[in-house]
């Protein structure tokens, strides 16, 4: 397979969020967040683990932050743990949490690797889900204070801020699924979740906007394009409905000003309660787009449902890869919304069953095909026309992988968790020289 060529200045990185690698949960004056009390309580989490150590970032991020500079990266995505910088989610800052933010950052200059900001990976301060949670509309507030925070310490410090990071998981996953913190299965709360963080993402933009701040400002969005299993109206119409609660829930807002009318119309009364002004507060004007693609959407009404072709397997996770979907995806949102910002992939990347080798490597010849598969599809994007500027793979570290626990491990790196000892595995040597040939050109 040859490798695609991409311009000189596109941006190389890989991401990791707070809750997933930092450890320390119950040092230097962090707040409990949603995500420990999620991990307190029996049978949430699959292999019973939590966060409390997992990599231990928060001790060793000059480690990470070395073997970075030593795959030639030039960014590195990562998230605030909001109850780490603010442990209720109002009132006090603790200066001992922007102390190791800080330091991060300092760090990253020292390398030359920019940060690249995310203000909300789904952990939620837990005093915070005491009143309500991203339920109670005064949270949206406390949030674009806590924003307004991180703008006037690291505003002009690092490259980008996004607001939130896949807020459709926080949504439903978190508050209809069950599956995730804080585990509630309402979906009329669930859409009044969503439309909070919407709002939230708004004001967020809005008020670091009126600082001034340097650093580009968006959202990082989970998307999938959906496919009809068959040429059926039924199939058909369920794919659009796929599609409009998936990626047109979060994109029609922000940048069309209204939800989609057939997820509108599906919802019925469990649609969201919106109030006057909150669309133009929503559709603030960004200066990115941040893209996470890991599948496509595959929609079968029948009974047993069609399932996904499958031509090029799954990942540990379950997951049908299927890199022509990253392709379409970019290409339709780009038809369908006119206002686009530049687009960053945010998020790609693939579980596997990961192990030491009896020669001490890590022989992941399936997550290599993976990249190179979809690098191939972000290219074809990219050649018909679509604005794309960077390149995250997920993940640096393998890490604590929500209700998974540590069983799936995503990282380039592995990481023994009992002795924390990081391994390059094969797909991160293969990324450093695929960066290295990139900017020789």
């Amino acid at each position: 397979m040859t490798n695609p060529t991409f311009p000189r200045d596109f941006i190389w990185g890989t991401a990791t969020s707070s809750f997933q690698i930092e450890g320390a949960t119950d040092v230097d004056g962090r707040g409990p967040s949603i995500w420990d009390t999620f991990c307190a309580t029996p049978g949430k989490i699959s292999d019973g683990s939590d966060g409390s150590v997992v990599c231990d970032h928060y001790h060793r991020y000059k480690e990470d932050v070395a073997l970075m500079a030593g795959l030639g990266l030039d960014a590195y995505r990562f998230s605030i743990a909001w109850s780490r910088v603010q442990p209720k989610g109002f009132g006090d800052w603790n200066e001992a949490g922007f102390a190791f933010y800080e330091n991060l950052i300092n760090e990253l200059e020292a390398k030359g690797i920019k940060p690249h900001v995310t203000l909300y990976h789904w952990d939620l301060p837990q005093a915070l889900q005491d009143r309500g949670g991203w339920a109670n509309r005064e949270t949206v507030h406390h949030f674009a204070a806590y924003a307004a925070e991180v703008g006037r310490r690291f505003g002009n410090r690092v490259a980008s801020i996004a607001t939130h990071n896949e807020p459709w998981c926080t949504a439903y996953l978190g508050n209809f699924h069950g599956r995730f913190a804080p585990g509630f299965t309402d979906v009329a709360l669930a859409n009044q979740v969503s439309h909070h963080l919407l709002l939230s993402h708004g004001l967020a933009v809005k008020t670091l906007r009126g600082q001034g701040v340097t650093a580009q400002l968006g959202i990082v969005l989970n998307q999938s394009d959906a496919d009809a299993a068959t040429d059926s109206a039924a199939d058909k119409r369920q794919a659009q409905l796929e599609y409009e609660n998936f990626t047109g829930w979060f994109m029609d807002p922000i940048f069309k000003g209204h939800y989609p009318p057939l997820a509108l119309e599906v919802y019925g009364d469990a649609a969201p309660k919106v109030q006057d002004g909150d669309f133009e507060i929503i559709g603030q004007k960004l200066d990115f787009l941040g893209v996470n693609y890991y599948f496509r959407a595959w929609c079968s009404t029948d009974t047993p449902k069609i399932p996904e072709p499958c031509e090029l397997g799954r990942t540990d996770m379950g997951w049908e890869i299927y890199p022509k979907g990253l392709t379409d995806l970019l290409v339709r949102i780009n038809r369908e919304y006119t206002d686009l910002p530049p687009i960053l992939i945010t998020e790609n990347g693939m579980a596997n069953p990961d192990r030491i080798d009896s020669d001490g490597g890590v022989h992941d010849k399936e997550r290599i095909d993976f990249l190179q598969r979809h690098l191939g599809a972000l290219k074809d994007a990219m050649d018909a026309g679509v604005d794309i500027r960077g390149y995250f793979e997920w993940s640096l570290l393998d890490n604590f992988e929500w209700d998974s626990g540590l069983s799936k491990r995503f990282g380039i790196v592995h990481v023994d968790y009992q002795t924390q000892k990081r391994t390059l595995k094969d797909s991160a040597h293969w990324y450093r020289e695929f960066i290295s040939q990139q900017k020789k050109g």
